[in-house]
């Protein structure tokens, strides 16, 4: 419970953390006074059933008309009071979920924590897309209106206990064992008694709801990223009659979704088999605990009705608890599920790497640097490597040696070594075997990652056709979905025309052209680009260039580099 208490805190503190969340803080306050006007409008009913039922016992027209009119008048108001209440809380919830989701997105996407999430040995935090799109929507919902009813719960449960005092004050006589007993006040007794007990006993019937709540959410995003998955690669499993084999993987991914679902639905059978007839029943449980006073002659039918109905609100303030105990626990299991990412997603800011980065303004430089796995099986050693501006360089090496993890160590992100590495690190552009294409267009895709109105629509089309995508007319419309292989690798070519970084290494960028293509794409890259050093790992020499350095990664264990002309 105090870790449950802990995340709520963190999590919260994060909605108010920016003057907009700040300013949702005043947007609370008020929808707290418009949630308190039900208490008194309620409180107000109970008086009304009191008058209405005893025109009603006397036959007296006149003041049953006027209380219609009354009553038309308190439901008017409360229906007015309620929609605005509404309408702020609703502002209020989309406030606070983007200061949420905001915070989400920063800590994901900062220091690359999203790819050390998905890569670290032994990692818990699975599908954090759901995290950031749903859990925080869900928080942040579930939030307000457990916190708003709670608030107008405890604040309404004095109202309507001071009310049903004032009604019921007659005793209960009983004569247990031949003893003459009388309780005083013993609605207001047996109001508290009834509720304790049906809270005592939703707790012990629902205690099991949350892990499975937790579970089934983890279950559903499994299930909704797989179809995500397969829908990125439709030419892939197409080519490859793969459809067989991605619906097996479909029905095993529901089936472990309808497994756990049998479990949910057991668990909250159990629950309901409480809590149904309890809320069924609320509502007329108090009319059989009044009746001896009514039997007695000490209320007439009015007093009657009005003590049933203070009775019920009572009972059923003092069974928020109850009536919530399977939105609580689904708010649980979310604040668990949402504090745990951030938590972990968190861990990797401001964390100092084993791997030294220098920012340096006009070279590439190795030194002492050892590359592992994940798993400490040591890759590359490169006692001391520098690239000067201009030199361009091509790097080869046997499958498997780590020449793309060392871009990536290169890149900054690659947490499993040690050594220093020097280099511009705003001027440094990494083109892999399949870049990255955000859907959209190709003017959208070609300026990635910047936006298109640095370069100019102009400018992103011109790049696109010394790259060999002739696509003026419509370069707008079309999208990136479109592009065969070879189209994607000279896209990416297109951002290396826009960006004009000082160093460029190429990790298999042009796999997918033929050899008079890519001696053609990387001869125009080189009259385009003359600032530019390129650096290309590839398991053949790349054409088009002259005196171009060698390195050669070819040693079997703790390979060294070597140099040749």
């Amino acid at each position: 419970m105090a870790d449950l208490i802990r995340q709520f805190a963190r999590l919260i503190r994060i909605c108010v953390s920016t003057p907009a969340g700040r300013i949702g803080i005043a947007i609370f306050v008020a929808v707290v006074c418009l949630k308190l006007g039900a208490v008194y409008a309620t409180v107000r009913l109970v008086q009304w059933t009191g008058e209405f039922y005893s025109a009603v016992q006397s036959i007296d027209g006149p003041e049953i008309l006027r209380q219609i009119g009354i009553f038309a008048v308190i439901v008017g108001l409360n229906s007015a009071r309620h929609i605005i209440s509404e309408y702020m809380r609703k502002h209020l919830e989309l406030r606070w979920r983007r200061v949420l989701t905001s915070h989400a997105l920063d800590v994901w996407t900062r220091n690359k924590a999203y790819w050390h999430l998905a890569y670290r040995p032994g990692s818990a935090i699975d599908n954090p897309d759901q995290r950031i799109a749903d859990d925080c929507r869900l928080f942040v919902g579930g939030l307000l209106g457990e916190l708003l009813d709670v608030i107008q719960a405890v604040v309404g449960l004095f109202s309507y206990v001071a009310l049903l005092w004032a009604l019921s004050d007659f005793a209960l006589s009983l004569e247990p064992l031949g003893l003459a007993v009388e309780i005083p006040h013993y609605m207001v007794w047996a109001a508290f008694l009834y509720a304790a007990m049906s809270s005592v006993a939703t707790h012990v019937l629902g205690r099991r709801l949350k892990p499975v709540l937790a579970e089934q959410q983890h279950r559903e995003a499994s299930f909704r990223f797989a179809l995500a998955r397969w829908r990125g690669h439709f030419d892939e499993v197409a080519l490859s009659n793969g459809e067989a084999a991605e619906r097996r993987r479909f029905d095993l991914r529901f089936e472990d979704v309808a497994r756990n679902w049998r479990d949910l639905v057991k668990r909250e059978m159990i629950l309901q088999s409480f809590t149904y007839p309890f809320q069924h029943s609320v509502l007329r449980i108090p009319l059989f605990v009044a009746m001896p006073g009514y039997l007695a002659g000490h209320v007439d039918f009015g007093g009657l009705m009005q003590i049933g109905m203070a009775f019920s609100n009572v009972v059923t303030t003092l069974s928020w608890f109850i009536f919530s105990y399977r939105d609580l626990a689904e708010l649980a299991a979310t604040a668990t599920r949402l504090d745990t990412f951030l938590e972990a997603a968190g861990d990797y800011h401001d964390r100092p790497g084993p791997i030294h980065l220098v920012d340096t303004p006009d070279r590439l430089e190795l030194a002492d640097l050892s590359v592992r796995s994940p798993t400490g099986v040591p890759l590359l050693r490169v006692p001391a490597l520098s690239f000067q501006h201009g030199e361009h360089a091509w790097i080869r090496g046997r499958s498997g040696l780590g020449k793309t993890t060392l871009l990536k160590a290169i890149s900054g992100f690659w947490p499993h070594g040690d050594g220093r590495i020097m280099r511009p690190a705003d001027s440094v552009m990494v083109l892999p075997q399949r870049s990255y294409l955000p859907s959209g267009s190709l003017i959208e895709a070609a300026a990635y990652p910047g936006l298109p109105g640095r370069f100019g629509q102009g400018a992103i089309v011109r790049a696109l056709g010394l790259v060999g995508i002739d696509e003026e007319a419509g370069a707008d419309a079309r999208q990136v979905e479109t592009l065969s292989g070879g189209e994607a690798q000279r896209l990416a070519m297109a951002r290396l025309l826009l960006h004009r970084p000082r160093f460029a290494i190429l990790d298999e960028a042009t796999s997918a052209l033929d050899a008079a293509a890519e001696r053609q794409l990387l001869q125009r890259l080189r009259q385009e680009l003359p600032d530019t050093t390129f650096i290309m790992i590839a398991h053949r020499e790349p054409p088009g260039f002259s005196n171009l350095r060698r390195i050669d990664l070819d040693q079997p264990a703790a390979p060294v580099i070597s140099l040749s002309a």
